[in-house]
């Protein structure tokens, strides 16, 4: 069995320690009517398997509910559900009258928030949908990148690399959706300068079944000039994914070492760092902080 991502599968109870504020408010657990229950209009998931919906409708017909969902009231004595619409509608589909429901009073920024995180924590979206929760994170709350991560349990790099999806063409997220492409697949299509060069490789990549390794390759190529470039490898586009952690291995130097460093990837995965100086006393001094570090370490 794979390893589950961190942060993935938690459940409700641990996702709901995140909030707009840091911490959990007060709510109240009741039985409420399905019917006077609506879903979250902020909801990222766009699609929601039948099959999956239909087995889990037969386990709750027999077993009920055991993990409720949760609500906001709204006016008319109406709730809006804020996470769990997978098991609303799998008690609807049962034939249930009622589901236990945490009641929460929510701000639509903080109800966005949980839906979104609640998403992320579930094992069974697929990389476009992820892609659109850490968007709106970062879009319509306003979070850091890094700051999504933290609610994730995912590196702020990933969460660069799953928002930079969205930067491809709707057929190709299209089939992303549907699983018939990986998230490796879609990050080596960006590697393609063009939407109607990603469109022709992800058909191809569908059809004949390439690798994500065969996928960047690909992708690389279409970009060529002239088969000699190709060879090149001093040409060679570097992977976005390289990109952005040349980025991120940039900031964390230049914070260790209180000097500006920038960082440049290889087309074959290595990095070059270059650390800039003002002056001769600059460099000196930071060469003293490192043999010092390295000596009390020693």
């Amino acid at each position: 069995m794979a390893k589950p991502k961190p942060g993935m599968g938690r459940g409700l109870d641990a996702i709901l320690s995140v909030s707009a504020e840091g911490a959990a408010t007060a709510e109240h657990l009741r039985e409420i009517p399905l019917d006077v229950i609506s879903p979250n209009p902020h909801q990222p998931r766009r699609s929601f398997d039948q099959d999956a919906l239909a087995a889990l409708a037969g386990s709750l017909g027999e077993q009920g509910v055991l993990q409720p969902v949760l609500v906001r009231p709204r006016p008319g004595g109406r709730y809006e559900l804020i996470a769990g619409e997978r098991r609303w509608r799998a008690a609807k589909l049962a034939g249930l009258e009622t589901v236990p429901a945490l009641v929460r009073d929510r701000d639509d920024a903080a109800s966005l928030q949980v839906a979104l995180i609640e998403n992320m924590a579930r094992e069974d979206l697929s990389p476009v949908e992820e892609a659109r929760a850490c968007a709106a994170l970062v879009e319509e709350l306003g979070l850091t990148r890094e700051e999504v991560g933290i609610r994730v349990s995912r590196s702020r790099v990933a969460v660069s690399n799953l928002i930079r999806l969205l930067d491809l063409p709707d057929e190709v997220l299209d089939l992303l959706q549907r699983r018939a492409l990986s998230e490796g697949h879609g990050r080596a299509l960006l590697l393609a300068e063009d939407h109607s060069q990603r469109r022709r490789l992800a058909a191809s990549a569908v059809e004949e079944g390439w690798s994500v390794r065969t996928t960047e390759d690909r992708a690389r190529a279409s970009n060529a000039k002239s088969a000699a470039r190709i060879t090149r490898p001093r040409d060679r586009k570097a992977h976005p994914d390289q990109e952005a952690a040349a980025g991120e291995i940039a900031a964390q130097l230049s914070i260790c070492l209180g000097a500006d460093v920038r960082v440049k990837p290889s087309p074959h995965g290595g990095y070059r760092a270059e650390i800039s100086f003002g002056s001769q006393d600059e460099a000196l001094e930071l060469a003293q902080r490192l043999t010092v570090a390295l000596l009390t370490k020693g």
